[in-house]
Protein backbone atom coordinates (compact mmCIF):
# COMPACT_ATOMS: atom_id res chain seq x y z
CA UNK A 1 0.00 0.00 0.00
CA UNK A 2 1.45 3.58 -0.80
CA UNK A 3 2.38 5.67 2.05
CA UNK A 4 -0.93 8.09 2.99
CA UNK A 5 -0.21 11.57 1.30
CA UNK A 6 1.65 10.21 -1.69
CA UNK A 7 -0.12 10.45 -5.13
CA UNK A 8 -0.17 7.48 -7.86
CA UNK A 9 1.99 9.60 -9.76
CA UNK A 10 4.83 10.16 -7.14
CA UNK A 11 3.69 13.57 -6.28
CA UNK A 12 2.60 14.72 -3.03
CA UNK A 13 -1.06 16.20 -2.71
CA UNK A 14 -1.62 20.15 -3.18
CA UNK A 15 -1.25 21.68 -0.27
CA UNK A 16 -2.98 24.51 1.34
CA UNK A 17 -2.30 27.75 -0.87
CA UNK A 18 -0.89 29.19 2.77
CA UNK A 19 -0.45 27.16 6.34
CA UNK A 20 -3.69 28.85 7.56
CA UNK A 21 -6.07 28.71 4.64
CA UNK A 22 -7.13 25.45 5.30
CA UNK A 23 -8.67 27.29 8.73
CA UNK A 24 -9.89 30.43 6.78
CA UNK A 25 -12.04 28.34 4.94
CA UNK A 26 -13.12 26.54 8.38
CA UNK A 27 -13.35 29.98 10.20
CA UNK A 28 -15.92 31.13 7.19
CA UNK A 29 -18.02 28.21 7.89
CA UNK A 30 -18.19 28.83 11.37
CA UNK A 31 -19.24 32.00 10.88
CA UNK A 32 -22.20 30.59 8.87
CA UNK A 33 -23.41 28.01 11.37
CA UNK A 34 -27.04 28.93 13.02
CA UNK A 35 -28.01 28.15 16.61
CA UNK A 36 -30.89 25.86 17.87
CA UNK A 37 -33.54 26.85 20.20
CA UNK A 38 -34.28 24.56 23.31
CA UNK A 39 -37.88 25.26 23.07
CA UNK A 40 -40.35 24.33 19.87
CA UNK A 41 -43.63 26.16 19.16
CA UNK A 42 -46.15 23.07 19.55
CA UNK A 43 -48.28 24.38 16.29
CA UNK A 44 -44.77 25.15 14.15
CA UNK A 45 -42.19 22.02 14.57
CA UNK A 46 -38.72 23.27 13.63
CA UNK A 47 -38.03 20.30 11.71
CA UNK A 48 -41.31 20.14 9.99
CA UNK A 49 -42.19 18.98 6.73
CA UNK A 50 -45.58 20.06 4.90
CA UNK A 51 -48.10 17.61 6.70
CA UNK A 52 -49.14 14.41 5.26
CA UNK A 53 -51.70 12.56 7.38
CA UNK A 54 -50.94 8.37 7.51
CA UNK A 55 -53.21 6.29 5.37
CA UNK A 56 -54.92 3.45 7.39
CA UNK A 57 -52.46 0.20 7.34
CA UNK A 58 -52.49 -1.30 4.18
CA UNK A 59 -51.12 -4.74 3.43
CA UNK A 60 -49.35 -5.89 -0.13
CA UNK A 61 -51.88 -8.82 -1.37
CA UNK A 62 -50.38 -10.39 -4.77
CA UNK A 63 -48.08 -8.24 -6.71
CA UNK A 64 -49.59 -4.77 -6.97
CA UNK A 65 -53.00 -4.85 -5.28
CA UNK A 66 -53.09 -3.72 -1.31
CA UNK A 67 -55.87 -4.69 1.84
CA UNK A 68 -56.93 -2.23 3.53
CA UNK A 69 -56.86 -3.18 7.18
CA UNK A 70 -59.50 -1.76 8.31
CA UNK A 71 -61.73 -3.84 6.01
CA UNK A 72 -60.73 -6.41 9.21
CA UNK A 73 -63.06 -4.90 11.85
CA UNK A 74 -66.17 -5.81 9.72
CA UNK A 75 -64.60 -9.28 8.86
CA UNK A 76 -63.89 -10.07 11.54
CA UNK A 77 -67.32 -8.57 13.48
CA UNK A 78 -68.71 -11.77 10.68
CA UNK A 79 -66.59 -13.67 11.68
CA UNK A 80 -66.89 -13.74 15.25
CA UNK A 81 -70.56 -13.75 15.10
CA UNK A 82 -69.96 -17.00 12.62
CA UNK A 83 -67.35 -18.16 15.84
CA UNK A 84 -69.88 -17.86 18.35
CA UNK A 85 -72.52 -19.87 16.48
CA UNK A 86 -70.26 -22.66 15.96
CA UNK A 87 -69.00 -22.67 19.13
CA UNK A 88 -72.65 -22.87 20.50
CA UNK A 89 -73.18 -25.43 18.46
CA UNK A 90 -70.15 -27.71 19.69
CA UNK A 91 -71.21 -27.27 22.92
CA UNK A 92 -74.49 -29.38 22.23
CA UNK A 93 -72.69 -32.20 20.91
CA UNK A 94 -72.35 -34.96 23.59
CA UNK A 95 -68.54 -35.88 22.33
CA UNK A 96 -67.57 -31.86 23.16
CA UNK A 97 -69.16 -32.40 26.30
CA UNK A 98 -67.30 -35.39 27.73
CA UNK A 99 -64.14 -33.50 25.83
CA UNK A 100 -64.91 -30.51 27.91
CA UNK A 101 -65.92 -32.63 31.24
CA UNK A 102 -62.17 -34.54 30.98
CA UNK A 103 -60.55 -30.61 30.19
CA UNK A 104 -61.68 -28.66 32.41
CA UNK A 105 -59.74 -25.36 31.36
CA UNK A 106 -57.95 -24.73 34.24
CA UNK A 107 -54.83 -26.54 35.71
CA UNK A 108 -54.05 -25.89 39.78
CA UNK A 109 -50.37 -25.94 39.86
CA UNK A 110 -48.75 -28.22 42.31
CA UNK A 111 -46.90 -26.38 44.96
CA UNK A 112 -48.68 -22.74 44.69
CA UNK A 113 -50.69 -21.48 47.58
CA UNK A 114 -53.84 -19.40 46.47
CA UNK A 115 -53.15 -15.57 46.22
CA UNK A 116 -50.79 -12.81 44.83
CA UNK A 117 -48.13 -11.20 46.48
CA UNK A 118 -48.26 -7.45 46.37
CA UNK A 119 -44.90 -6.92 43.98
CA UNK A 120 -47.21 -8.39 41.37
CA UNK A 121 -49.37 -5.62 41.08
CA UNK A 122 -47.01 -2.96 41.13
CA UNK A 123 -44.64 -4.55 37.97
CA UNK A 124 -48.19 -4.79 36.26
CA UNK A 125 -48.36 -0.88 37.17
CA UNK A 126 -45.28 0.18 35.68
CA UNK A 127 -45.46 -2.12 32.86
CA UNK A 128 -48.64 -0.34 31.76
CA UNK A 129 -47.19 3.31 32.62
CA UNK A 130 -44.18 2.46 30.68
CA UNK A 131 -45.52 0.77 27.74
CA UNK A 132 -47.75 4.07 26.67
CA UNK A 133 -44.68 6.22 26.13
CA UNK A 134 -42.84 2.98 24.43
CA UNK A 135 -46.28 2.14 22.45
CA UNK A 136 -46.77 6.02 21.83
CA UNK A 137 -43.26 6.83 20.28
CA UNK A 138 -42.96 3.05 18.33
CA UNK A 139 -45.81 4.63 16.32
CA UNK A 140 -43.94 7.44 15.58
CA UNK A 141 -40.78 6.41 14.47
CA UNK A 142 -42.64 3.78 12.25
CA UNK A 143 -44.34 6.69 10.53
CA UNK A 144 -41.21 8.59 9.93
CA UNK A 145 -40.26 5.55 7.66
CA UNK A 146 -44.20 4.29 6.79
CA UNK A 147 -42.93 1.02 4.73
CA UNK A 148 -42.18 -1.96 6.24
CA UNK A 149 -40.51 -4.61 4.18
CA UNK A 150 -38.59 -8.31 4.66
CA UNK A 151 -35.33 -7.99 2.99
CA UNK A 152 -32.77 -5.46 3.69
CA UNK A 153 -33.67 -3.65 0.64
CA UNK A 154 -36.04 -0.65 0.78
CA UNK A 155 -36.61 -0.71 -3.14
CA UNK A 156 -40.19 1.47 -3.63
CA UNK A 157 -42.85 -1.27 -4.20
CA UNK A 158 -41.58 -4.22 -2.66
CA UNK A 159 -42.85 -3.02 0.86
CA UNK A 160 -45.15 -5.32 2.37
CA UNK A 161 -46.86 -3.11 4.97
CA UNK A 162 -47.01 0.78 4.38
CA UNK A 163 -49.43 3.97 5.65
CA UNK A 164 -48.51 6.00 3.19
CA UNK A 165 -49.08 6.21 -0.46
CA UNK A 166 -46.94 5.04 -3.53
CA UNK A 167 -43.45 6.48 -3.88
CA UNK A 168 -43.77 9.50 -6.32
CA UNK A 169 -42.15 8.81 -9.97
CA UNK A 170 -39.41 11.69 -8.67
CA UNK A 171 -35.99 10.48 -8.92
CA UNK A 172 -35.04 12.79 -6.21
CA UNK A 173 -38.04 12.54 -3.50
CA UNK A 174 -36.27 12.02 -0.25
CA UNK A 175 -37.80 9.92 2.98
CA UNK A 176 -38.33 12.72 4.56
CA UNK A 177 -40.58 13.99 2.42
CA UNK A 178 -42.16 10.08 2.65
CA UNK A 179 -42.96 10.83 6.14
CA UNK A 180 -46.28 10.98 7.64
CA UNK A 181 -47.99 12.61 10.43
CA UNK A 182 -50.00 10.89 13.55
CA UNK A 183 -52.76 12.58 15.66
CA UNK A 184 -51.10 14.64 18.28
CA UNK A 185 -52.21 12.22 20.92
CA UNK A 186 -51.45 9.07 19.43
CA UNK A 187 -47.66 9.39 18.35
CA UNK A 188 -45.51 10.94 20.74
CA UNK A 189 -44.17 13.65 20.38
CA UNK A 190 -46.80 13.89 17.91
CA UNK A 191 -45.41 16.10 15.02
CA UNK A 192 -44.25 14.93 11.62
CA UNK A 193 -40.49 14.10 11.46
CA UNK A 194 -39.78 14.45 15.44
CA UNK A 195 -38.39 11.20 15.30
CA UNK A 196 -35.19 12.72 17.02
CA UNK A 197 -37.04 13.13 20.13
CA UNK A 198 -39.61 9.81 19.98
CA UNK A 199 -36.35 8.14 19.77
CA UNK A 200 -35.27 9.39 23.27
CA UNK A 201 -38.69 8.56 24.47
CA UNK A 202 -38.90 5.39 22.86
CA UNK A 203 -35.12 4.12 23.85
CA UNK A 204 -35.11 5.64 27.38
CA UNK A 205 -38.23 4.19 28.31
CA UNK A 206 -37.13 0.72 27.14
CA UNK A 207 -34.46 0.58 29.52
CA UNK A 208 -36.95 1.63 32.27
CA UNK A 209 -39.01 -1.59 31.11
CA UNK A 210 -36.71 -3.93 30.76
CA UNK A 211 -35.05 -3.12 34.01
CA UNK A 212 -38.65 -4.06 35.18
CA UNK A 213 -39.11 -6.84 33.26
CA UNK A 214 -35.89 -8.16 34.87
CA UNK A 215 -36.82 -7.11 38.66
CA UNK A 216 -40.20 -9.21 37.54
CA UNK A 217 -38.14 -12.27 36.08
CA UNK A 218 -36.41 -12.61 39.31
CA UNK A 219 -38.98 -12.41 41.65
CA UNK A 220 -41.25 -14.50 39.56
CA UNK A 221 -38.88 -17.57 39.66
CA UNK A 222 -37.63 -17.17 43.14
CA UNK A 223 -40.89 -16.97 44.67
CA UNK A 224 -42.15 -19.70 42.77
CA UNK A 225 -44.55 -17.65 40.78
CA UNK A 226 -43.59 -18.66 37.63
CA UNK A 227 -45.95 -21.62 37.90
CA UNK A 228 -49.18 -19.68 37.49
CA UNK A 229 -47.35 -18.56 33.63
CA UNK A 230 -45.19 -21.80 32.59
CA UNK A 231 -47.36 -24.31 31.35
CA UNK A 232 -45.82 -27.57 33.02
CA UNK A 233 -47.95 -30.11 30.99
CA UNK A 234 -48.83 -30.91 27.52
CA UNK A 235 -53.06 -31.27 29.31
CA UNK A 236 -52.68 -27.47 28.85
CA UNK A 237 -53.45 -27.41 25.01
CA UNK A 238 -56.73 -29.56 25.45
CA UNK A 239 -57.95 -27.77 28.48
CA UNK A 240 -56.91 -24.05 26.39
CA UNK A 241 -59.25 -25.46 23.93
CA UNK A 242 -61.91 -26.23 26.35
CA UNK A 243 -61.90 -22.65 27.49
CA UNK A 244 -61.94 -21.02 24.02
CA UNK A 245 -65.22 -22.93 23.36
CA UNK A 246 -66.46 -21.72 26.25
CA UNK A 247 -65.63 -17.79 25.53
CA UNK A 248 -66.77 -18.22 21.72
CA UNK A 249 -70.14 -20.03 23.15
CA UNK A 250 -70.87 -16.71 25.11
CA UNK A 251 -70.55 -19.36 28.62
CA UNK A 252 -67.87 -18.55 30.02
CA UNK A 253 -65.65 -20.17 32.23
CA UNK A 254 -65.26 -19.46 36.03
CA UNK A 255 -62.68 -17.32 36.35
CA UNK A 256 -60.43 -17.93 39.81
CA UNK A 257 -57.89 -16.02 39.19
CA UNK A 258 -56.98 -15.71 42.66
CA UNK A 259 -56.21 -19.90 42.72
CA UNK A 260 -54.93 -20.46 39.22
CA UNK A 261 -55.43 -18.74 35.54
CA UNK A 262 -57.06 -21.17 33.04
CA UNK A 263 -55.19 -22.68 30.17
CA UNK A 264 -56.03 -19.70 27.15
CA UNK A 265 -54.64 -17.12 29.71
CA UNK A 266 -51.95 -19.02 30.95
CA UNK A 267 -50.94 -19.74 27.07
CA UNK A 268 -51.39 -15.95 27.02
CA UNK A 269 -49.35 -14.54 29.48
CA UNK A 270 -46.68 -17.18 29.04
CA UNK A 271 -46.37 -16.23 25.21
CA UNK A 272 -46.23 -12.45 26.38
CA UNK A 273 -43.86 -12.30 28.76
CA UNK A 274 -41.50 -15.04 27.83
CA UNK A 275 -41.65 -15.06 23.98
CA UNK A 276 -43.11 -11.35 23.33
CA UNK A 277 -40.86 -9.54 25.75
CA UNK A 278 -37.48 -11.32 24.79
CA UNK A 279 -38.33 -10.65 21.16
CA UNK A 280 -38.86 -7.14 21.59
CA UNK A 281 -35.78 -6.71 22.59
CA UNK A 282 -34.08 -8.78 20.26
CA UNK A 283 -35.66 -7.50 17.40
CA UNK A 284 -34.73 -3.90 18.71
CA UNK A 285 -30.87 -4.81 18.90
CA UNK A 286 -31.09 -6.27 15.51
CA UNK A 287 -32.06 -2.70 14.24
CA UNK A 288 -28.41 -1.45 15.57
CA UNK A 289 -25.96 -0.61 12.74
CA UNK A 290 -22.95 -1.42 14.79
CA UNK A 291 -24.52 -4.80 15.99
CA UNK A 292 -25.48 -5.55 12.50
CA UNK A 293 -22.00 -4.87 11.12
CA UNK A 294 -20.33 -6.86 13.22
CA UNK A 295 -22.36 -9.87 13.48
CA UNK A 296 -22.84 -10.97 10.00
CA UNK A 297 -24.26 -14.53 10.12
CA UNK A 298 -27.10 -13.04 12.61
CA UNK A 299 -27.88 -10.11 10.75
CA UNK A 300 -27.53 -12.21 7.23
CA UNK A 301 -30.81 -13.96 8.84
CA UNK A 302 -32.62 -11.06 10.66
CA UNK A 303 -31.49 -8.47 8.64
CA UNK A 304 -32.63 -4.53 9.53
CA UNK A 305 -35.75 -4.73 7.11
CA UNK A 306 -36.82 -7.85 9.03
CA UNK A 307 -35.85 -7.00 12.43
CA UNK A 308 -38.51 -4.08 11.52
CA UNK A 309 -41.25 -6.19 10.57
CA UNK A 310 -41.07 -8.62 13.44
CA UNK A 311 -40.76 -5.57 16.03
CA UNK A 312 -43.95 -3.94 14.35
CA UNK A 313 -45.48 -7.55 14.07
CA UNK A 314 -44.26 -7.69 17.96
CA UNK A 315 -45.96 -4.05 18.62
CA UNK A 316 -49.25 -5.53 17.09
CA UNK A 317 -49.63 -8.59 19.52
CA UNK A 318 -49.05 -6.69 22.37
CA UNK A 319 -51.78 -4.17 21.29
CA UNK A 320 -54.06 -7.16 20.49
CA UNK A 321 -53.30 -8.96 23.57
CA UNK A 322 -54.12 -5.26 25.71
CA UNK A 323 -57.56 -5.09 23.99
CA UNK A 324 -58.51 -8.45 25.18
CA UNK A 325 -56.98 -8.30 28.36
CA UNK A 326 -59.08 -5.10 29.24
CA UNK A 327 -61.71 -6.39 27.56
CA UNK A 328 -62.06 -10.22 29.56
CA UNK A 329 -60.88 -8.25 33.04
CA UNK A 330 -64.07 -5.82 32.69
CA UNK A 331 -66.07 -8.71 31.30
CA UNK A 332 -65.30 -11.57 33.69
CA UNK A 333 -66.12 -9.70 37.07
CA UNK A 334 -64.39 -6.44 36.87
CA UNK A 335 -64.25 -5.73 40.96
CA UNK A 336 -62.98 -9.09 41.76
CA UNK A 337 -60.64 -9.32 39.30
CA UNK A 338 -59.45 -5.78 40.12
CA UNK A 339 -59.63 -6.64 43.82
CA UNK A 340 -57.02 -9.63 42.72
CA UNK A 341 -54.70 -7.57 41.08
CA UNK A 342 -54.86 -4.01 42.89
CA UNK A 343 -55.71 -5.01 45.97
CA UNK A 344 -54.24 -8.13 46.32
CA UNK A 345 -57.29 -9.41 48.13
CA UNK A 346 -59.98 -12.20 47.28
CA UNK A 347 -62.77 -9.70 47.33
CA UNK A 348 -65.38 -8.63 45.45
CA UNK A 349 -66.06 -4.75 46.70
CA UNK A 350 -65.07 -1.41 45.28
CA UNK A 351 -61.15 -0.91 47.16
CA UNK A 352 -59.56 -2.72 44.07
CA UNK A 353 -61.61 -0.43 42.22
CA UNK A 354 -60.27 2.73 43.44
CA UNK A 355 -56.93 1.83 43.22
CA UNK A 356 -57.20 1.16 39.83
CA UNK A 357 -59.09 4.41 38.99
CA UNK A 358 -55.84 6.28 40.93
CA UNK A 359 -53.59 4.05 38.59
CA UNK A 360 -55.41 5.34 35.98
CA UNK A 361 -55.49 8.63 36.88
CA UNK A 362 -51.49 8.74 36.82
CA UNK A 363 -51.32 6.66 33.64
CA UNK A 364 -53.95 9.64 31.62
CA UNK A 365 -51.91 12.08 33.21
CA UNK A 366 -48.59 11.28 31.87
CA UNK A 367 -50.39 10.21 28.63
CA UNK A 368 -51.12 13.92 28.06
CA UNK A 369 -48.96 15.81 29.62
CA UNK A 370 -46.10 13.72 26.87
CA UNK A 371 -46.58 15.65 24.15
CA UNK A 372 -46.32 19.33 26.07
CA UNK A 373 -43.79 18.73 28.36
CA UNK A 374 -41.84 17.08 25.29
CA UNK A 375 -42.74 20.60 22.90
CA UNK A 376 -41.52 22.90 26.16
CA UNK A 377 -38.58 20.68 27.46
CA UNK A 378 -36.96 19.47 24.63
CA UNK A 379 -33.42 19.26 25.75
CA UNK A 380 -35.03 17.94 29.06
CA UNK A 381 -36.18 15.01 27.08
CA UNK A 382 -33.08 15.35 25.35
CA UNK A 383 -30.34 14.43 28.15
CA UNK A 384 -32.83 12.50 29.60
CA UNK A 385 -33.25 9.90 27.35
CA UNK A 386 -29.14 10.28 26.88
CA UNK A 387 -28.69 9.57 30.44
CA UNK A 388 -30.85 6.33 30.26
CA UNK A 389 -29.70 4.54 26.62
CA UNK A 390 -26.34 6.48 26.34
CA UNK A 391 -24.06 3.78 28.00
CA UNK A 392 -25.12 0.75 26.13
CA UNK A 393 -24.97 3.62 23.02
CA UNK A 394 -21.33 3.56 23.84
CA UNK A 395 -20.54 0.38 24.14
CA UNK A 396 -22.16 -0.35 21.14
CA UNK A 397 -20.12 2.38 19.33
CA UNK A 398 -16.98 0.06 19.62
CA UNK A 399 -17.90 -3.26 18.89
CA UNK A 400 -15.91 -3.94 16.23
CA UNK A 401 -17.03 -3.63 12.41
CA UNK A 402 -14.86 -6.01 9.91
CA UNK A 403 -15.04 -4.96 6.47
CA UNK A 404 -15.91 -7.88 3.86
CA UNK A 405 -19.66 -8.51 5.00
CA UNK A 406 -21.34 -7.89 1.83
CA UNK A 407 -20.63 -8.82 -2.02
CA UNK A 408 -21.68 -7.14 -5.23
CA UNK A 409 -24.65 -9.64 -4.99
CA UNK A 410 -26.37 -7.68 -1.57
CA UNK A 411 -25.93 -4.34 -3.50
CA UNK A 412 -29.47 -2.54 -3.53
CA UNK A 413 -31.16 -1.96 -6.67
CA UNK A 414 -32.68 1.85 -4.64
CA UNK A 415 -30.83 3.74 -2.25
CA UNK A 416 -33.13 6.49 -0.61
CA UNK A 417 -32.29 9.95 -0.94
CA UNK A 418 -32.41 12.02 1.80
CA UNK A 419 -31.35 15.50 3.45
CA UNK A 420 -31.59 19.16 2.41
CA UNK A 421 -30.15 19.43 -1.14
CA UNK A 422 -27.45 22.45 -1.10
CA UNK A 423 -28.72 25.11 -3.05
CA UNK A 424 -26.23 28.03 -2.62
CA UNK A 425 -24.69 29.81 -5.60
CA UNK A 426 -21.17 28.00 -4.26
CA UNK A 427 -22.28 24.69 -4.36
CA UNK A 428 -24.10 25.25 -8.31
CA UNK A 429 -20.90 26.63 -9.40
CA UNK A 430 -18.88 24.08 -8.38
CA UNK A 431 -21.37 21.52 -9.80
CA UNK A 432 -21.80 23.33 -12.90
CA UNK A 433 -18.19 23.23 -13.51
CA UNK A 434 -18.04 19.34 -12.86
CA UNK A 435 -16.21 19.65 -9.36
CA UNK A 436 -13.17 20.43 -10.84
CA UNK A 437 -12.83 24.20 -8.42
CA UNK A 438 -13.69 21.91 -5.79
CA UNK A 439 -11.37 21.99 -2.88
CA UNK A 440 -11.51 19.97 0.48
CA UNK A 441 -10.63 22.14 3.04
CA UNK A 442 -8.54 19.53 6.32
CA UNK A 443 -7.68 21.60 9.00
CA UNK A 444 -8.49 22.14 12.84
CA UNK A 445 -5.84 20.55 15.48
CA UNK A 446 -3.47 18.86 13.13
CA UNK A 447 0.14 19.55 12.29
CA UNK A 448 -0.58 19.75 8.43
CA UNK A 449 -3.92 21.52 7.46
CA UNK A 450 -4.62 20.97 3.36
CA UNK A 451 -6.92 21.60 0.85
CA UNK A 452 -7.51 19.26 -1.54
CA UNK A 453 -8.68 18.90 -4.73
CA UNK A 454 -11.09 15.61 -5.96
CA UNK A 455 -7.67 14.77 -8.46
CA UNK A 456 -5.62 15.23 -5.13
CA UNK A 457 -7.86 12.97 -3.21
CA UNK A 458 -8.42 10.62 -6.25
CA UNK A 459 -4.76 10.28 -5.94
CA UNK A 460 -4.24 9.15 -2.50
CA UNK A 461 -4.42 5.20 -2.17
CA UNK A 462 -7.71 3.91 -2.88
CA UNK A 463 -10.22 2.70 -0.66
CA UNK A 464 -13.34 0.34 -1.38
CA UNK A 465 -16.31 -1.24 0.54
CA UNK A 466 -19.55 -3.11 -0.03
CA UNK A 467 -21.32 -1.72 3.24
CA UNK A 468 -25.01 -1.26 4.39
CA UNK A 469 -26.67 1.97 5.22
CA UNK A 470 -28.90 2.43 8.28
CA UNK A 471 -31.21 5.17 8.09
CA UNK A 472 -32.61 7.02 11.79
CA UNK A 473 -35.73 6.56 9.92
CA UNK A 474 -35.40 3.17 9.55
CA UNK A 475 -34.90 2.46 5.98
CA UNK A 476 -31.82 0.40 4.75
CA UNK A 477 -29.50 -0.24 1.75
CA UNK A 478 -26.43 -1.71 0.07
CA UNK A 479 -23.95 -0.23 -1.90
CA UNK A 480 -20.36 -0.39 -2.60
CA UNK A 481 -18.65 2.88 -1.73
CA UNK A 482 -15.48 4.01 -3.51
CA UNK A 483 -13.08 6.88 -2.10
CA UNK A 484 -9.82 7.39 0.76
CA UNK A 485 -10.34 6.04 4.11
CA UNK A 486 -10.00 8.34 6.93
CA UNK A 487 -6.92 7.11 8.32
CA UNK A 488 -5.12 8.08 5.28
CA UNK A 489 -6.54 11.75 5.52
CA UNK A 490 -4.95 11.49 9.54
CA UNK A 491 -1.92 10.02 8.30
CA UNK A 492 -2.13 13.25 6.06
CA UNK A 493 -2.97 15.71 7.95
CA UNK A 494 -1.45 14.52 11.55
CA UNK A 495 -4.10 15.37 14.01
CA UNK A 496 -2.70 16.92 17.53
CA UNK A 497 -3.39 14.49 20.50
CA UNK A 498 -5.72 17.12 21.71
CA UNK A 499 -8.07 16.54 18.80
CA UNK A 500 -11.05 13.92 20.11
CA UNK A 501 -13.46 15.09 17.55
CA UNK A 502 -13.73 15.68 14.23
CA UNK A 503 -16.47 17.85 12.33
CA UNK A 504 -17.60 17.34 9.23
CA UNK A 505 -19.37 20.74 7.05
CA UNK A 506 -22.25 20.28 4.25
CA UNK A 507 -22.36 22.66 1.31
CA UNK A 508 -26.22 21.25 2.21
CA UNK A 509 -27.85 23.51 4.86
CA UNK A 510 -30.41 22.20 7.45
CA UNK A 511 -34.07 21.53 8.02
CA UNK A 512 -33.94 25.26 9.91
CA UNK A 513 -31.15 27.12 7.99
CA UNK A 514 -27.90 27.44 8.75
CA UNK A 515 -24.63 24.65 7.88
CA UNK A 516 -25.15 21.38 8.63
CA UNK A 517 -22.77 19.40 10.25
CA UNK A 518 -21.40 16.55 12.42
CA UNK A 519 -19.66 15.64 15.04
CA UNK A 520 -17.61 11.65 14.87
CA UNK A 521 -15.25 10.78 17.96
CA UNK A 522 -11.96 11.05 15.90
CA UNK A 523 -11.05 7.10 17.30
CA UNK A 524 -13.46 6.27 14.87
CA UNK A 525 -11.85 7.44 12.01
CA UNK A 526 -9.10 4.84 11.84
CA UNK A 527 -12.05 2.16 11.98
CA UNK A 528 -11.60 0.20 8.74
CA UNK A 529 -15.23 0.76 7.65
CA UNK A 530 -15.00 4.74 8.07
CA UNK A 531 -13.90 6.68 4.43
CA UNK A 532 -14.55 9.41 2.34
CA UNK A 533 -16.52 8.21 -0.88
CA UNK A 534 -16.56 10.35 -4.05
CA UNK A 535 -18.06 7.21 -5.98
CA UNK A 536 -21.08 4.64 -5.43
CA UNK A 537 -21.78 1.72 -7.04
CA UNK A 538 -18.95 2.02 -9.58
CA UNK A 539 -20.02 5.54 -10.67
CA UNK A 540 -19.26 9.13 -9.73
CA UNK A 541 -20.96 10.04 -6.66
CA UNK A 542 -24.40 11.47 -8.01
CA UNK A 543 -26.09 14.85 -6.57
CA UNK A 544 -28.77 13.02 -4.62
CA UNK A 545 -26.40 10.89 -2.58
CA UNK A 546 -23.63 13.89 -2.19
CA UNK A 547 -21.81 14.85 -4.49
CA UNK A 548 -18.49 15.31 -4.22
CA UNK A 549 -17.49 13.26 -1.79
CA UNK A 550 -19.53 12.29 1.09
CA UNK A 551 -18.72 10.45 4.49
CA UNK A 552 -19.12 6.80 5.49
CA UNK A 553 -19.01 5.61 9.42
CA UNK A 554 -20.38 2.55 9.32
CA UNK A 555 -20.97 1.95 13.21
CA UNK A 556 -23.20 5.36 13.00
CA UNK A 557 -26.32 5.80 11.22
CA UNK A 558 -27.10 7.61 8.19
CA UNK A 559 -27.96 10.69 9.39
CA UNK A 560 -24.89 11.45 10.80
CA UNK A 561 -22.69 10.12 7.10
CA UNK A 562 -22.67 13.72 5.93
CA UNK A 563 -23.10 14.78 2.15
CA UNK A 564 -21.77 16.85 -0.30
CA UNK A 565 -18.80 17.69 2.18
CA UNK A 566 -17.20 21.22 2.26
CA UNK A 567 -14.43 20.98 4.97
CA UNK A 568 -13.17 19.11 7.96
CA UNK A 569 -11.96 19.75 11.25
CA UNK A 570 -10.40 17.98 13.83
CA UNK A 571 -10.75 19.63 17.65
CA UNK A 572 -10.83 19.20 21.26
CA UNK A 573 -14.94 19.23 22.00
CA UNK A 574 -17.56 20.55 19.54
CA UNK A 575 -19.46 22.66 23.06
CA UNK A 576 -18.91 25.81 21.29
CA UNK A 577 -19.86 24.83 17.66
CA UNK A 578 -23.33 26.05 16.95
CA UNK A 579 -25.81 25.08 20.03
CA UNK A 580 -22.56 22.53 21.09
CA UNK A 581 -24.81 19.01 20.83
CA UNK A 582 -22.68 17.64 18.35
CA UNK A 583 -24.07 18.10 14.69
CA UNK A 584 -26.83 20.25 13.21
CA UNK A 585 -29.94 17.52 13.72
CA UNK A 586 -28.28 17.00 17.22
CA UNK A 587 -29.32 20.55 17.52
CA UNK A 588 -32.54 21.75 15.83
CA UNK A 589 -34.19 18.14 15.98
CA UNK A 590 -32.53 16.56 19.50
CA UNK A 591 -31.34 13.43 17.84
CA UNK A 592 -28.14 11.91 20.02
CA UNK A 593 -24.72 12.20 18.55
CA UNK A 594 -23.93 8.79 19.70
CA UNK A 595 -26.49 6.67 17.89
CA UNK A 596 -25.33 3.29 17.60
CA UNK A 597 -28.66 2.28 18.10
Amino acid sequence: MAESGIRNDGTPPRPARARSAADEDLHRVHRELTTGEDTIDSATWSGSVPDSPALAPRVRVGRDKWFNLLWLLPIGFAVLVVAVAVAQGLRNMPSVQSFMQDHPGTLVPDGLAPGLPAWIGWQHFFNLFLMIFIIRSGLQILTDHPRLYWTRHCTPGSDWLRIQQSVPDDPLWTAKQDSVSLPGQVGLPGRRHSIGLARWWHLGTDVLWLLNGLVFYVLLFTTGQWRRIVPTSWDVFPNAVTVGIQYLSLDWPHENGWVAYNSLQLLAYFLTVFVAGPLALITGLGMSPALSTRFRRLSTLLSIQTARSLHFLVLVWFLLFIVVHVTLVFTTGLLRNLDHMYAVRDANDWIGFAVFAASMVVVIVGWVAATPLTFRHPRLVQRVGFALIGPAQRLFEHVDARPGQYTERDISPYMWHNGHYPKSPEYEALREGGFEDYRLAVGGLVANPVELSLADLRGLPPHEQITQHYCIQGWSGVAEWGGVSMQTIMDLVRPDPAAKWVLFYSFGEGADGGVYYDAHPVEQMGNALTMLAYDMNGDRLSFGHGAPLRLRNELQLGFKHVKWIKAIEFVADFSHTASGFGGYNEDHEFFGYRQSI
